[in-house]
This record gives structure tokens, sequence and C-alpha cells, in this order.
């Protein structure tokens, strides 16, 4: 549906894409690696041209007020209004588009490619030194390793969405734990009727991030009283406590990375 992307795909990995079925992941995989490949290594001056026949092409059917969400139209502009002249402008038609609202969450699995577009959130990763980027950034590129080391493997975007469960433990407190043993993310939520709250000790060190409200906290491990607020990050030993005595009429929310073991 997108010309100017299939002349830089070509129409030999383009039809290879289109034949393959769904009862077929593997050959949809491979497919989508040989497409993907090709793009990304694709001359500089060639997806440059195809870029700004796209962006023309789209910001003319926008003014006579013809639908482009088929070519995702609207984010592609947005993208290309910050990022002039990137490869990555062109990755939107491989990856599905995500809207988190407050609270919602999403897990990606190691090798699964990405990209922030608007909005604040709470990341949390494993200990890694591989973090490879191939588009849409001002900081190193490495598209060869990118394009290697990626999971082609498709999946609808709703099979991300993490959802969160209260904890038995604590009404307070939401866990959204993910398929892997590496990290877990709690939500506190503190209603303003509670003025002194306990965080409680786990066997793991955490880094707690208070995202609202303001507190005193206290703690074993702490030599002296320790004053939080919008933007505070503490880290919280292994088996230490750590006692809120709030004084914001609109209580508070906290989030906790940390480790089940």
């Amino acid at each position: 549906d997108v010309p100017e992307l299939r002349a830089l795909i070509g129409e030999v990995a383009a039809e290879q894409l289109e034949r393959s079925g769904s009862d077929d992941p593997r050959g949809v995989s491979a497919a989508l690696r040989v497409c993907f490949t090709r793009l990304m290594k694709s001359e500089k001056k060639f997806f440059v041209d195809q870029l700004n026949m796209l962006v023309k092409r789209i910001s003319q059917e926008a003014a006579e007020g013809k639908d482009t969400s088929g070519s995702n139209g609207e984010l592609l502009l947005r993208l290309h209004s910050q990022y002039p002249g990137d490869i990555g402008c062109f990755t939107i038609y491989f990856l599905n588009l995500v809207r988190l609202e407050p609270g919602e969450a999403m897990f990606l699995g190691a090798n699964e490619p990405h990209a922030y577009l608007h909005g604040d959130c709470v990341e949390v990763m494993a200990c890694s030194d591989n973090t490879v980027r191939a588009g849409l950034t001002p900081k190193f590129i490495d598209v060869l390793t990118l394009c290697e080391m990626l999971n082609y493997t498709p999946a609808p975007s709703s099979s991300k969405i993490l959802p969160a469960t209260q904890s038995q433990l604590d009404p307070h407190v939401y866990l959204y734990d993910p398929p892997v043993p590496d990290f877990t993310i709690m939500r506190i939520e503190i209603p303003a009727s509670i003025k002194l709250y306990l965080i409680s000790a786990m066997d793991s060190a955490s880094i707690l991030l208070v995202i609202q409200g303001t507190a005193v906290g206290t703690s074993t491990a702490a030599a002296s009283e320790m004053s939080l607020r919008r933007g505070s990050v503490l880290f919280v030993s292994a088996n230490e406590s750590i006692s809120l005595h709030l004084s914001s009429p609109e209580g508070m929310l906290l989030f906790r990375a940390c480790c089940l073991l």
C-alpha cells in the first residue's frame, strides 16, 4: 500500500512477504527479515528520495482532506518533522502503533524493536550492554548488528500489554510482573487519608521513584530523615523497610523496580 516503501524493499522481497501465509510463521519471519534488512541497507540517496516522495504525497493528500491513515500519514509527517531524511521514518510500517493510558504497561522481550514517540513512562530493563539503534536517534547507529539480532516474529500489539495485578499483601500495591525473572515493577498508590505508610522490606534491592506527593522517609539504613517529593529517587537495600510520613493532601504515587526472588 506504500509504493515508496515497496521501491526500497524491491519487488522480489515484497512478493515473498505477500506470499507468506499466516499458517507459516517461519515463512513470515523470514520474509520480514529480508524486507527489513533490504530497507535498512538501502543506499542513502535512494531512501531519502523515496522518503521525500512519500512525505510530499502524504502532505498533498492531507491538504486535500483525504484519509491518510492507510499510510500512517499523521505519524509519518510528525516523525519526518523531527528526524528529516531519517531511514527510521519507514520503520513505522513494520511496527505496531500502541497507545498506553495511565496505569497501562507493555513488556518487550529481548531483541524486539521499539521506539518511544510521545509522553512519559517508567521503564525498567535487565542489565544490558548491547542496546542497538538504527534510526530516529542522534546516538550511535549500528544497522548491520540490529538487522542480525532482531526478533522478526509477528504478533499483535495486544499480546505485549502487561496487566497490573493488585497485591494480596497490600491493597495499595499493584504488580507488573513480566514473564522473565529479571525484574518486576510495583505501582504504589497511597490515598490522602493515610498519613503513615510502610514500604515493606524485600529480599532484593530495589529502586523507588516518586511520581506524585511529598513525604518524609525514615529507615534503619539511612543516617537521617529523607525528604521525598516528585522526582525523588531512592535506592532501597535488600531487607530494608521505609516509613513514609505523608505531608501532601493528594496522597502519593510511587513506582518500585525490584526483583521477586
